[in-house]
């Protein structure tokens, strides 16, 4: 105490103000805390509408489609087509088995920590599980085109002219497989651009589909191959080559 009784009030002002920093504080890290939040939980249900309704994303798992998609490759796939974006000749398109085109999946047991995890990154967009349950090939007939293999140049007759085929892998034969189809309404005729080792619409004749690939199992069409970066690029669909086809 000071000479006529004054005591100094410095220390509970420091103290008050110290506490009252230490309350900005924690509001300041609870506000932070809820804007993070709600900033991730935005993203996530952004990315789950984006999924199911623009793009989504799907790993190539086999070379049916070298060299224009590699083994392993991941592309955007836009599922805005066929029933918004009409498919046109040379798409790239991620299709739902038809029924026999895949054979029997063998079972892959997987520890629940894992299908947890599958669940929630195939959910949101980050993964694609389920790749290994679709097809990509590469769309040469639409509804009414009339398809032959093969003219005495060994090209591949679409509605009487012959094709092109830019994209087909170095080496690779139109078909050596000989056929004539019409493909009926509604449905697609679909080939791989590494015509020797493609399993496509040629192989899957004898099925009750004929080897048509009904449109309405089409997820979409590839867009772009996203990863990895050096392979980044966007999937062309040739249209020079096909605009020149007659209508059937």
């Amino acid at each position: 105490m000071t000479p006529g009784g004054f005591r100094p009030r410095k220390s509970g002002l420091i103290f008050g103000f110290r506490r009252r920093l230490r309350s900005l504080r924690k509001n300041w890290l609870l506000a932070f805390l809820i804007d993070l939040v709600a900033i991730v939980g935005f993203a996530l249900i952004l990315s789950v509408l984006i999924k199911a309704f623009l793009i989504r994303s799907f790993f190539i798992p086999s070379g049916s489609m070298l060299d224009t998609l590699q083994i392993n490759d991941r592309i955007i796939v836009n599922v805005l087509a066929p029933e918004v974006v009409e498919l046109q000749h040379g798409d790239v398109v991620v299709f739902k088995d038809p029924g026999g085109w895949l054979g029997v999946a063998s079972a892959v047991e997987k520890e629940p920590l894992e299908q947890l995890g599958d669940f929630v990154l195939g959910t949101f967009g980050i993964t694609a599980p389920d790749s290994a349950e679709h097809l990509v090939k590469r769309v040469i007939g639409l509804p009414g085109d009339v398809i032959t293999c093969c003219d005495a140049d060994g090209k591949l007759l679409l509605n009487g002219l012959p094709l092109d085929e830019p994209y087909l892998r170095a080496g690779s034969n139109p078909s050596d497989i000989e056929f004539s189809v019409t493909v009926p309404a509604g449905q697609l005729w679909v080939m791989g651009d590494n015509r020797g080792n493609s399993t496509d619409s040629r192989y899957h004749q004898d099925l009750p589909t004929g080897g048509f690939v009904p449109i309405d199992v089409v997820v979409g069409r590839a867009m772009l191959i996203s990863w990895p970066v050096e392979n980044w690029t966007y999937l062309d669909n040739y249209q020079d080559t096909f605009n020149v086809v007659p209508k059937p």
